[in-house]
């Protein structure tokens, strides 16, 4: 009797096991949240999750092959085409941030007292101050060339002081710190960031700047060995009071990283 016990657990333990393929955003790794919430996943859902952690473009050209079985990203613009396109059943909101202004704390540009991220930006661009651009269409490289494209400028026609440096977050703000330049980085990722040198966050506040995170899992219509229903359990655990207790609670000297705000 004890051995057929010890048995079944052992079949419904291997049916609960799964893995999961995540492609997810560098600042989720960065930041620091996914070393403390795949743990709780796996240890609420049996899930493991796979994860790889690519920028937000190449995110989504992964979901696009059905290379993995879900994204979390943060793009709406490329993540709503992902969905119209078919690739993802749908679109969910899960946490968001913000996006900041690094520099150095001398701030050769003047960016501190900029009325607006575009206007941080001119000031950059008038200067000529070393700028260190993602250059790898993440979600970051998306939202700073939206914000160059609403200042009137465009990096295509800037000097060598503008230099794209086709890097996740930490290796970007890496060059930043070396080449004591200016970049744009998601508050989490810098307040993560160990290497900060003689940079400083100047410019945040502006609504324009605020950074929504979404998870999208890949269509099996489109991809049919996807696995969907882990996708689905994955995106239950995520927008639950569990997922946002951990979340809300994550912070680096005090300082929240991420706010959940998933809706039912």
């Amino acid at each position: 009797m004890i051995r057929m016990l010890f048995a079944l657990m052992m079949i419904t333990t291997a049916a609960q096991a799964q893995t999961l393929r995540l492609a997810a955003t560098t600042s989720f790794n960065n930041s620091g949240l996914s070393d403390v919430l795949l743990p709780a996943i796996k240890m609420d859902t049996g899930i493991d999750v796979q994860l790889l952690v690519v920028g937000t473009g190449q995110a989504i050209r992964l979901g696009q092959a059905g290379d993995v079985d879900a994204i979390l990203v943060h793009s709406k613009t490329a993540e709503d085409a992902f969905v119209s396109d078919g690739f993802g059943t749908h679109r969910r909101e899960i946490m968001y941030n913000d996006f900041v202004l690094i520099g150095p704390v001398q701030d050769p540009a003047m960016i501190k007292t900029s009325a607006t991220a575009a206007q941080a930006l001119q000031r950059i661009a008038t200067a000529e101050a070393t700028f260190v651009s993602r250059g790898d269409d993440s979600g970051t490289h998306k939202k700073e060339l939206a914000l160059w494209s609403e200042a009137a400028l465009e990096p295509e026609q800037f000097g060598a002081w503008y230099k794209g440096v086709g890097s996740g977050m930490g290796a970007s703000l890496n060059s930043a710190s070396g080449l004591d330049a200016y970049i744009m980085a998601d508050r989490a990722s810098w307040l993560n960031f160990g290497n900060k040198g003689g940079l400083g966050l100047l410019f945040s506040g502006d609504p324009k700047l605020f950074n929504q995170y979404a998870y999208l899992p890949v269509n099996p219509a489109k991809h049919g060995h996807v696995n969907a229903e882990a996708a689905v359990r994955l995106e239950h655990w995520l927008t639950s009071g569990r997922a946002k207790d951990i979340i809300n609670k994550y912070t680096i000297n005090g300082q929240a990283l991420f706010i959940f705000n998933s809706q039912p």
